[in-house]
C-alpha cells in the first residue's frame, strides 16, 4: 500500500479542495476521497437518530457503525441516496462539531484509509496530510478569503436549489473555521511540508493545473 500515491489537499471549508479533488484525481486516473461526506453522514445519523450532539460516545459508536457507502459519484446511507442531503448547512455544522471529538475521528480513520489503492488516491479534508495519509506523496493546502468562500458556497446551494443567505454562510464559514483550528485534536493547520495555494483570485482550470505540475515536479506520472 505504501508504494501507492497519495495528493492530499487539506484548507477550510469551502476553499474549493473537492471541487479540485476530483478534477485531479479524473485527470490522473486516480480514486478519489471526500473525507468530509464521511463526517457529513455521520452528523446526517445522528441528526435522523435524535443524537445528542454533547455525547461523544454515542457519536462515536454511530461512527463506527456507519452503513454508508459511494457508488458512481452518490452517497448512500443506509440504501437511501442522501447526496445532496449531507450537503445541506445544517449538516455540515453539525458535523463540524462532531469532528471535534477524537473518538469520532479515531472510529473514522480505517475507513478512510481503505481509500487508498491502485493507481492512486486524490483525498481532500481537514487532517489528510497530517494524520489521515502523512506519507502522501504530495501535499497541498487550499485557502481563500472567507468572503470568496462565503460566496462559492452561496452559489454551489442557489445552483442545487436551496434556499441561502450570504451573511448567514459568512458567519458559519468564519465560525467554523475558528472551531476547526482551535479543536484539540488533528486542528486545521497547513503542514510545513505542505504547499499553499491561494485560490482567492483563481478558476478551478489554474488551481488544477497548479496540483498537475507540482505532481509532475515530483516524477508523477498521468495514468
Amino acid at each position: 500500500m505504501s508504494n501507492i500515491p497519495v495528493i492530499a489537499i487539506d484548507g477550510p471549508s469551502a476553499s474549493g479542495k473537492g471541487t479540485i479533488a476530483q478534477f485531479v484525481a479524473k485527470k490522473l486516473g486516480f480514486h478519489y476521497l471526500d473525507s468530509g461526506a464521511l463526517y457529513r453522514l455521520v452528523a446526517l445519523q445522528a441528526i435522523h437518530s435524535g443524537a445528542d450532539f454533547t455525547d461523544e460516545t454515542m457519536l462515536a459508536e454511530i461512527a463506527s457503525n456507519l452503513d454508508a457507502f459511494f457508488e458512481a459519484g452518490r452517497i448512500f446511507l443506509k440504501d437511501k441516496d442522501v447526496s445532496d442531503a449531507i450537503r445541506e448547512e445544517q449538516c455540515g455544522i453539525r458535523a463540524s462539531e462532531l469532528a471535534a471529538y477524537p473518538s469520532v475521528r479515531t472510529a473514522l480513520i480505517a475507513r478512510q484509509r481503505a481509500f487508498r489503492q491502485s493507481p492512486g488516491l486524490v483525498t481532500d479534508g481537514r487532517d489528510m496530510g497530517s494524520v489521515i495519509f502523512p506519507g502522501a506523496i504530495l501535499k497541498i493546502f487550499l485557502t481563500a478569503s472567507a468572503e470568496v468562500r462565503a460566496k462559492r458556497r452561496y452559489n454551489q446551494l442557489m445552483e442545487k436549489g436551496i434556499s441561502a443567505n450570504m451573511a448567514t454562510l459568512l458567519q458559519d464559514i468564519q465560525a467554523r473555521d475558528a472551531r476547526d483550528s482551535k479543536r484539540s485534536v488533528a486542528p486545521l493547520q497547513h503542514n510545513m511540508d505542505a504547499k499553499i495555494l491561494d485560490t482567492t483570485d483563481l478558476n478551478i482550470a489554474e488551481v488544477t493545473n497548479a496540483v498537475l505540475q507540482w505532481y509532475a515536479e515530483i516524477g508523477g506520472v498521468r495514468s
